[in-house]
């Protein structure tokens, strides 16, 4: 088939557009990150993995890379968003040393950074920064994750000592899957239900020892071990209890919320739930590491998936004595480049991610600026959505690209088990993917309900649906470029080719708003029907609000691809991109098909069209797909995966037996002998 595509494309100007705002962080841990200490190692006990995890982390905070989220006047740099693709790039290497690395800097430091004041830094921040303090994040409770406004640990404070009781009521309070409680921890930040003069206050946060410097659990505290997991070997995630532990006042993080001597609480958030929703939002940094870190592992596995392929032969053509190889079959190359384009999708839309978290939280922090609630939200729940997309498409394109490997990849020495297990359970912390898409769809629903008016009086007052599709979706990526797109789509939609961006764009957004729509309306239907408990009328709705919170997210990870095609100025490169572009639109597209011809956005013919259309880029795609994993710029140390160095050694020694057999041939042929006749001896 004849392609537009350029021959080649150069990987290292796609790599300019993807390394971005911070390349010059990336380039730095590309640069002086290759120690192979850093790099997983297979077969270790549980022991020795978290013993050489500690080794890590202070290797780590001794190179100073550990400091750019933190303050300059400890010796950080006050980027935010450096921090992030920091946590990314080690995401490549060990991911036990990167979540040991989150759990201390992201978790532990950033709380104390963020919650804290000038009074608890001075005394603890550099001591976290240098690893001197190992600390642990004690939010999560055996019997509330999800919910944390509702934690049942209880800190009660006593005006006579001018102390706070720290107290776990039962074992569903117990602080579970604590990373650094098992082995490394002194201090945590604990989260519990602060009570004074007898008046619940809310969730607060507050720094608890819980070792003294030999190791010894503090006094009242009960430290356990949660043992063997799935994955993630090296981190030494613990249990946390405590029995009427008494905590100084002065060891409240009380940015949000103070405490006088007589137990006066006082905080410039007056409403509770909005002071709590204020405190959670400022660590939003760890649920945007989270989704960067499993992008990563999956550019590093679909990068070992499609060299892997590139050399791999199976089968031969009928006539002809040669294996195919595999990523040559178009089966292969429907696998791995819908989640390649996916996965550059997604990297887009992290970049913007990124970008918008750094500016908020710079704006806060350098300038003293009051938090600006409408950005806070939108950044939340845009965090909370690409999380759950990247952390998904984590866990089914690892698995995918461990099939593609066939048995080989099912070895621990070509990391995809490794990668498999390690990231498995990012779909669950930082958030619970299913809570954090109804996260999303509240979201949704609040905006139209302030645009439109109460969701209260649905029941009691005409509504017109059509006041859904002419809601102005929220741009989150080159507002203009898109909107322009979108315009120029002309009326008649099986007119339009499916290679049109704005028919693209056009047709991610009518899904988004008619989902909203359906949403909508049965939660009206819920709302006039008479008796209907709250709780049944949004349950009775929950598999359209997840829908919903779905299609929102498709649609911003369009568009940060959409802007990302455009801001890259080498020509061969755009063009390749922007194919890319048609293939994670129409794939996506394609994956829903059965939707779009329900509702009418696609006929059967379109639908057979669609798929055609899919199966012409993957072709066009093809030649290119070493160009596009090498563009991700992973150095060779950090995959770890022998078969890459086994594949590489047996297609040089095919090679060079091709080679000997055409100069025997040609020699034969000089020679007046027939060279189907030479007895070819097979390779070593």
């Amino acid at each position: 088939m004849t392609s537009s595509l350029p021959a080649s494309v150069d990987p290292q100007a796609i790599q300019e557009v993807l390394d971005g705002r911070w390349a010059h962080v990336r380039r730095d841990a590309r640069e002086n990150l290759r120690d192979p200490d850093f790099a997983p190692v297979y077969g270790e006990t549980m022991q020795e993995a978290r013993e050489r995890v500690t080794r890590m982390a202070k290797k780590l905070a001794d190179s100073g890379r550990v400091g750019l989220g933190f303050p300059k006047e400890y010796g950080g740099e006050d980027d935010s968003g450096g921090s992030v693709t920091s946590i990314e790039m080690l995401a490549f290497g060990d991911l036990s040393t990167m979540v040991k690395a989150g759990v201390q800097w992201g978790l532990f430091g950033g709380a104390l950074q963020l919650l804290g004041t000038t009074r608890q830094h001075d005394r603890y921040l550099r001591d976290v920064m240098s690893f001197d303090l190992p600390g642990c994040f004690a939010m999560t409770e055996t019997g509330h994750g999800s919910d944390v406004q509702q934690l049942r640990t209880t800190c009660t404070y006593d005006p006579a000592t001018e102390t706070f009781d720290l107290h776990t009521p039962h074992q569903a309070a117990r602080k579970d899957y604590i990373g650094n409680a098992a082995k490394d921890g002194r201090m945590a930040i604990v989260f519990a239900q602060l009570i004074s003069r007898g008046k619940n206050h809310g969730v607060h946060a507050w720094l608890v020892p819980i070792r003294t410097e030999d190791g010894t659990p503090c006094p009242g505290v009960t430290i356990g071990d949660d043992g063997a997991k799935a994955g993630l070997n090296g981190v030494d995630n613990g249990r946390l209890t405590f029995d009427h532990v008494q905590v100084p006042r002065d060891m409240l993080l009380d940015r949000y919320g103070q405490v006088a001597a007589d137990g006066t609480y006082t905080s410039s958030i007056e409403n509770e739930t909005r002071r709590f929703f204020t405190m959670l939002g400022t660590l939003v940094r760890g649920r945007v590491s989270v989704g960067g870190a499993a992008s990563s592992a999956t550019k590093l596995a679909l990068d070992i998936a499609v060299r892997y392929g590139d050399v791999r032969r199976q089968f031969a053509a009928p006539g002809d004595d040669r294996e195919i190889v595999i990523n040559d079959y178009l089966v292969h190359q429907r696998k791995l480049l819908p989640a390649l384009a996916q996965t550059y999708a997604l990297h887009f839309a992290q970049g913007e991610l990124v970008s918008t978290m750094h500016d908020v939280q710079t704006a806060v922090h350098r300038d003293g600026e009051e938090i600006d609630e409408a950005r806070q939200r939108e950044l939340e729940s845009r965090a909370a959505g690409l999380k759950v997309a990247q952390t998904w498409h984590a866990t089914r394109t690892i698995q995918m690209c461990r099939e593609a490997c066939g048995g080989a990849g099912y070895l621990q020495e070509n990391r995809l088990p490794h990668l498999k297990a390690d990231t498995d359970v990012f779909t669950t912390f930082e958030g619970d993917n299913t809570v954090l898409l109804q996260l999303v769809a509240k979201g949704l629903l609040t905006g139209y309900r302030d645009t439109f008016g109460s969701l209260d009086g649905w029941g009691r007052i005409g509504f017109i649906a059509d006041m859904v599709r002419e809601t102005v979706l929220e741009r989150t990526a080159a507002r203009a470029l898109i909107q322009r797109l979108v315009d120029a789509v002309p009326g008649r939609d099986d007119d339009v080719p499916m290679l049109d961006r704005g028919w693209q764009l056009k047709m991610f957004e009518f899904r988004e708003k008619h989902a909203l729509e359906g949403a909508i309306r049965r939660l009206r239907k819920n709302a006039a029907t008479e008796g209907m408990a709250p709780f049944d009328m949004f349950n009775d709705v929950q598999d359209h609000v997840l829908k919903t919170a779905q299609t929102h997210i498709d649609r911003i990870v369009l568009e940060s691809f959409v802007a990302g095609v455009d801001r890259t100025a080498n020509p061969g490169a755009r063009q390749l991109l922007d194919t890319l572009c048609d293939l994670y639109a129409l794939a996506t597209i394609e994956a829903d098909k059965a939707w779009y011809l329900e509702h009418g956005q696609l006929t059967a013919g379109r639908a057979k069209l669609l798929t055609s259309t899919v199966n012409q880029l993957i072709k066009e795609l093809r030649p290119h797909m070493i160009t596009l994993v090498d563009a991700f710029a992973i150095p060779h140390e950090w995959k770890a995966a022998r078969i890459l160095d086994e594949e590489t050694d047996r297609q040089e020694a095919m090679a060079a037996r091709d080679a000997d057999v055409r100069v025997e041939a040609e020699g034969s042929q000089a020679s007046g002998g027939s060279a189907t006749d030479m007895e070819v001896a097979p390779a070593q």
